[in-house]
C-alpha cells in the first residue's frame, strides 16, 4: 500500500496510529476533512503522508511559529522539500520560498494566517500545483474556541483560487460548538468529521487541594519514574521552584519566553534527552516537544481554560505507558484566577494607547511598517510610557489576535545564506578575489544547498573551519553580502514584534466593541470550566471529556476522585442514584441524618450514610450548628 510505504520510508512506523489513516484516505478522496485527534495523537501525518504521495504542494496554515519551524527542520532531515513563510522574514527569503513551490519540487508551504491575504501570497497561489490545504489548530478559526484568530476567517477566501483543493482542518481541542463552526467557516463542502476519542487511558488526572504545594511536589517528582514538566504561570516561579527542586536534590531546569534563546534552546535540549528529568516552565513550553516518556504533567497554578489544560496534560505518556497530570491548587487560587482574568481584559482605550505607543517607541510613521520587524523590550517599553508590563502584555495579546500586531518571543532564528551568484560566476569572483578564495570554498564545503535555498549556517562553526574569529566571519559575510556575493541574514534571539498591517493612527484603529464584549464573555465561561473541573466530585476524566462532547463515558476508576469513591463500596449506579436524590433535598433546606435516611427510604441504610459521609469529606455537604446536613451551595464559585 502506497501511504503505508511512505509511512515506512519516511517514519519508519510500520502502521499508523488510531484514525490516521481513515483520515490520509479520506484526504485522498479529496474530501473536506475535519480530523480531530488528542495531543501526540499525531495530527501532522495526516497532511505530510498524503501529500507526499500525491503530485504537488500541500499549503500548510499554521499559526505558531516555533511549531512551523520544527515541522520544518523535521522534514528537511527527511530529504523532504519544505518552506515556510512568515511575518518578520526578509523579502529575498519570501520571494525564495515562492519560486520554489511555484517552479521547483516542493512538497510544502508552510505559512503563517496572516500571509493569506497579501497580494503576492494570492498572485503565487494562482501559479501553484495544490494538492492540498491543511489547516492546523483549526479551532483558531471559531469566535467559540479559546484561541480565535480573525485571520483564519481569511481561509474561506483563499479556497476561491484553489476550488478543487481538499481541505485538511486538524485540532486536539473542540467543543461540539467549535466543530460545528469550523467546518461552516471552512466553506466545507459536506460536513465531515473523523475525531478519534480524547480519551487517553493511560493517562490519570489528579487534583489535589493543598497548602503547601512545594512539599507536594517533591512527594510526586520523588516517586514519578521518568521525565516531568512542572507548569507555572509567571517567568519567576520557573527559576524560583527549579532552584527548590535542586537543593532538594532533583535536577531541574527552567524555560520561558524571557531566557535568551540558547539558553532556552539548552534547557530544552537537556531535558530531551534526559540530563535534566524535570523542566519548570510557563506554557511558552511544549508546543512541538514529542517525548514519549514524560511520565509527570503538574500544574502548580490554574490554567485559563480546559483546551490549553487538556494539550498541556497531554504531553504526558505519549509512549502509552502510565502516566499522571496533577493540579495542585487552594482556595485563594480560584481567586487569584478570578483576579487575573478581570485584568486580562484591559479598557479599549487602554489597548488603543499602548498601540499608539509602541508605533511612538519605532519612530515609526502612520502608514508604514506592514510586514516589518523590530527588536522589542517590553520592560524599557513599558518604563519608558509608564505602562504596567501586565498592561502592555495583555493589550498585546488582543491586537495580536486582531492582526494589527505580532510577537514573536524570541523565538531562535539562526543566520541564513543564500548564493545570488551562479556557480559560474561565483567561480569568476574567486579568481578576481583570491582574498575570499579559502573562505568562500569552506562555505560551500560546510554547507550544501547554498545555491538553491537560504541555509542555515553557524558562524562559530565556520570561525573554526577557517581558524578566524567569529566576529571576522560575520565581517566576512557582512562584505560578501555587501558585494551582492550572497545573501547573508545575521540571527536574531529577541523578541520581534511584527506589524500585521501598517501603522494606523489612534482614530482609525478599530476594535469592535461587541467582538470584544463576546470575546470576553466566551472566556469568562472558559474559565469557569476551569473552576468547575477542580471542584466537582465527579470522575476527572468524565468531566474533561463531557466538555468535549464525549458524554457517555465510564468513571476511569484512578482518578483522585475515583479512587475515594472506591473505597465507598458502593457502585456506580448506587451512587449516582443516592446524589441524584440528595443534592436537591439539601440544596431545599437542612436536614438532619435520620430525616435524610428516611426521605431515601428507597436505598439501603449503609449506603445511604457513606455516600453523604464521602460528601462531607470532599465538603460538598456543610453541617450546619445544630448538627444538620446542608448541600454547599457557595463551594461551587461563580465568577
Amino acid at each position: 500500500m502506497l501511504i503505508r510505504n511512505i509511512l515506512i520510508k519516511y517514519w519508519g512506523y510500520s502502521a499508523f496510529r488510531p484514525m490516521q489513516q481513515e483520515i490520509i484516505e479520506s484526504v485522498m478522496l479529496r474530501k473536506d476533512t475535519l480530523a480531530l485527534l488528542p495531543t501526540g495523537g499525531g495530527k501532522s501525518v495526516c497532511f505530510q503522508v498524503p501529500t507526499l504521495s500525491m503530485d504537488g504542494v500541500c499549503i500548510v496554515v499554521t499559526p505558531l511559529i516555533a511549531l512551523m519551524k520544527d515541522q520544518v527542520v523535521n522534514l528537511k532531515k527527511k530529504g523532504v522539500k519544505v518552506f515556510s513563510i512568515y511575518s518578520g522574514m526578509q523579502f529575498s527569503e519570501v520571494e525564495a520560498a515562492y519560486n520554489a513551490c511555484v517552479f521547483g519540487d516542493a512538497k510544502f508551504l508552510y505559512v503563517s494566517p496572516e500571509r493569506l491575504s497579501t497580494p503576492a501570497f494570492l498572485e503565487n497561489l494562482k501559479r501553484m500545483k495544490v494538492n492540498l490545504l491543511a489547516i492546523d489548530e483549526a479551532h483558531c478559526i471559531s469566535q467559540w474556541g479559546y484561541d480565535f484568530r480573525p485571520a483564519y476567517l481569511k481561509i474561506a477566501e483563499v479556497r476561491s483560487f484553489i476550488p478543487k483543493v481538499p481541505v485538511l482542518a486538524l485540532t486536539a481541542t473542540a467543543t461540539g460548538k467549535v466543530i460545528d463552526d469550523i467546518q461552516e467557516k471552512l466553506n466545507f463542502r459536506q460536513k465531515n468529521v473523523l475525531q478519534r476519542s480524547f480519551e487517553r487511558k493511560n493517562l490519570t488526572y489528579v487534583v489535589l487541594k493543598e497548602e503547601n504545594k512545594l512539599v507536594k511536589l517533591l512527594y510526586i517528582l520523588n516517586h514519578s519514574k521518568g521525565s516531568a514538566i512542572v507548569y507555572v504561570r509567571n517567568r519567576r516561579k520557573t527559576k524560583e521552584i527549579s532552584s527548590y527542586l535542586n537543593q532538594h536534590k532533583i535536577r531541574s531546569g527552567y524555560y520561558h519566553a524571557g531566557l535568551d534563546s540558547d539558553v532556552r534552546e539548552k534547557m530544552q535540549d537537556d531535558w530531551t534527552k534526559g540530563s535534566l528529568p524535570v523542566i519548570v516552565a510557563t506554557n511558552a513550553f511544549g508546543m512541538g516537544i514529542d517525548k514519549p516518556d514524560v511520565r509527570a504533567v503538574v500544574h502548580m497554578d490554574l490554567p485559563d481554560n480546559l483546551e490549553s489544560y487538556f494539550q498541556e496534560a497531554g504531553r504526558a505518556g505519549r509512549d502509552e505507558k502510565n502516566a499522571f497530570a496533577f493540579i495542585l491548587y487552594e482556595d485563594s487560587d480560584v481567586l487569584d484566577l478570578r483576579k487575573r482574568f478581570s485584568i486580562s481584559y484591559p479598557k479599549l482605550s487602554e489597548i488603543k494607547n499602548v498601540y499608539n505607543a509602541i508605533g511612538n517607541y519605532f519612530q515609526l510613521a502612520v502608514g508604514s511598517g506592514k510586514d516589518q520587524s523590530f527588536d522589542f523590550d517590553m520592560a524599557d517599553f513599558s518604563q519608558k510610557f509608564k505602562f504596567s508590563n501586565l498592561l502592555t502584555f495583555n493589550a498585546l495579546r488582543f491586537l495580536e489576535k486582531e492582526g494589527y500586531l505580532f510577537l514573536n518571543e524570541g523565538i531562535k532564528n539562526p543566520s541564513r545564506l543564500l548564493m545570488r551568484m551562479s556557480r559560474e560566476d561565483l567561480y569568476r569572483f574567486q579568481v578576481e578575489n583570491p582574498f575570499y578564495d579559502h573562505f568562500v570554498k569552506i562555505l560551500l564545503r560546510s554547507y550544501s544547498g547554498l545555491f538553491t535555498e537560504y541555509t542555515s549556517i553557524n558562524e562559530s562553526e565556520i570561525a573554526k573551519r577557517t581558524d578566524l574569529e567569529t566576529e571576522a566571519v560575520k565581517s566576512y559575510l557582512a562584505r560578501l553580502h555587501k558585494l551582492q556575493v550572497l545573501d547573508y541574514i545575521p540571527k536574531k534571539s529577541k523578541p520581534q514584534l511584527i506589524y500585521g498591517v501598517e501603522r494606523l493612527d489612534q482614530a482609525s484603529l478599530h476594535i469592535s466593541k461587541e467582538t470584544y464584549q463576546l470575546r470576553k464573555k466566551s472566556a469568562k465561561q472558559r474559565l469557569q470550566s476551569v473552576i468547575d473541573y477542580v471542584q466537582d466530585s465527579r470522575c476527572r476524566n468524565q468531566l474533561l471529556l463531557a466538555y468535549f462532547g464525549e458524554k457517555d463515558v465510564k468513571r476511569c476508576g484512578k482518578c483522585d476522585v475515583c479512587r475515594e469513591r472506591n473505597k465507598l463500596d458502593v457502585n456506580e449506579l448506587e451512587f449516582e442514584n443516592i446524589n441524584q436524590k440528595l443534592r436537591p433535598l439539601l440544596m431545599i433546606r437542612p436536614y438532619f441524618l435520620q430525616e435524610v435516611i428516611e426521605k431515601l427510604e428507597e436505598f439501603p441504610e449503609d449506603q445511604v450514610v457513606r455516600v453523604i459521609r464521602w460528601l462531607q469529606d470532599i465538603e460538598k455537604i456543610k453541617t450546619t450548628e445544630d448538627n444538620r446536613l446542608t448541600w454547599d451551595t457557595q463551594q461551587r464559585l461563580k465568577l
